[in-house]
């Protein structure tokens, strides 16, 4: 069971452009995901956005790795306050009849096992669908 790669796929009736442009424009991410002050698109860079859960802040610290334009955005998630674990996040974004299939991919979540149950692969799992099956399906249909 573990270094199995979380795996969430969904299909968007929407343009490929438009579902690229939602998870890589700073102003549309605030919209559907998350605050993040200091994104910007380029390999290197570092980008920061904290999240509060039951009294607690989370941290999350991400360097872009990979940008193909409209196939693939993937950058490193990290949680430097919990833990020292790394993993890695993977959109690849690919069109389909009528819309866009966007298959997130995270790996290493398994690195996070000194942080806690609150990092258990299963929170990642829920996190992801809530995050692509709600949080982005609704921005997406505006």
């Amino acid at each position: 069971m573990h270094n199995i790669p979380i795996i969430t796929e969904e299909i968007y009736p929407v343009p490929l452009s438009k579902v690229w442009n939602a998870i890589t424009d700073k102003n549309q991410m605030e919209e559907w995901y998350f605050t993040i002050e200091d994104f910007e698109l380029r390999e290197g860079a570092e980008f920061n956005f904290t999240v509060s859960f039951e009294d607690v802040i989370y941290h999350h610290r991400c360097v872009i790795k990979e940008i193909v334009p409209q196939k693939r955005f993937s950058h490193t998630w990290t949680h430097p306050s919990q833990s020292n674990g790394e993993s890695v996040v993977t959109w690849d974004l690919q069109p389909v009849d009528n819309g866009t299939k966007v298959t997130l991919t995270h790996t290493g979540v398994e690195n996070f096992a000194d942080a806690g149950a609150d990092f258990s692969r299963e929170n990642y799992v829920a996190g992801w669908e809530e995050i692509l099956g709600t949080s982005l399906r609704n921005f997406l249909s505006k």
